[in-house]
């Protein structure tokens, strides 16, 4: 059995919609997908209508959260994969809807900052282009970079004006990584927290952190990821046998924003049961 937990669809920064999602994923040979866009449920109906005989769809949603070093007040962006909640918990909606418009906001002040400075970037256009009900990520406007002739592709776009450190960049005001644990838990969902170790992606959390999330409630750890090398798997995997964490793997796919296949890597079906077994909230959709 095939498994890919993390994909996302154009309901955030994913270039194929949910319905395309679920075909490329039957496509691919896969047996079960989860759908987890950022701060976002938008593309579960979608993907469920079209689901095709034989593959399982896992509703989820990654989220945008941040961990606070208590010492040194170091700020470290979480991305927290949750899975099969209630999508009508009031907490978790109430924070899902700020956190879009967070992304919004965002967005248009990074769009406003490269027209001010003289690149061929309409900021009215790039918000009119967003999914109306979905999330807006950095994608969207490397997307409009590369519409513009700027750069050639979104990797190109985010290497040159829209990493971290570029003078474009605006932070987001991202939920703290244990109050979204709560919040999911309290929907009846399961957390995973994604490529917890992914160095090329800048600052990460440490050992120490992901030791104290496990206690808190954390459900699991995303061990085989494609910005994870061997000795980081191997250490990742150590880590969750120490912690009881459920180890998955996923390929994180966006479709052609990133050069990732969907099942590139995937999550061994006893570790599926047991994030299921977890979970009350919501159930992985069949045909």
């Amino acid at each position: 059995m095939r498994i890919d937990l993390h994909a996302h669809s154009t309901a955030s920064d994913g270039t194929d919609s949910p319905a395309g999602l679920v075909a490329a994923a039957a496509k691919a040979g896969l047996d079960v997908v989860a759908i987890t866009d950022h701060d976002t449920t938008a593309g579960w109906a979608p993907a469920a209508e079209a689901l095709p005989p034989g593959l399982s769809l896992v509703p989820g949603a990654e989220l945008s959260t941040i961990s606070v070093d208590p010492v040194t007040g170091r700020h470290v962006s979480v991305h927290l994969l949750a899975y099969l909640f209630d999508p009508e918990s009031p907490a978790l909606v109430a924070e899902q809807t700020r956190l879009r418009s967070e992304r919004r906001w965002r967005l248009r002040v990074m769009a406003e900052r490269m027209a001010a400075d003289g690149l061929p970037v309409d900021p009215d256009e790039v918000m009119s282009l967003l999914p109306e009900d979905g999330s807006a990520g950095r994608p969207h406007l490397a997307q409009a970079l590369v519409r513009a002739g700027v750069v050639s592709s979104v990797n190109e776009a985010f290497g040159s004006h829209l990493g971290n450190g570029s003078g474009y960049f605006v932070a987001r005001q991202d939920t703290l990584v244990e109050d979204a644990i709560d919040m999911i838990a309290e929907a009846g969902g399961v957390t995973v927290i994604a490529h917890p170790f992914a160095y090329s992606r800048g600052a990460t959390i440490t050992v120490d952190v992901l030791t104290d999330l496990a206690r808190r409630g954390l459900t699991g750890v995303e061990v085989d990821h494609p910005n994870h090398d061997e000795e980081t798997r191997v250490q990742l995997h150590g880590l969750a046998g120490e912690l009881g964490l459920v180890r998955t793997g996923s390929s994180d796919y966006h479709g052609t924003n990133k050069t990732i296949d969907l099942g590139d890597e995937t999550t061994d079906p006893l570790a599926l049961e047991e994030l299921v077994s977890r979970s009350t909230g919501y159930e992985v959709v069949t045909r």
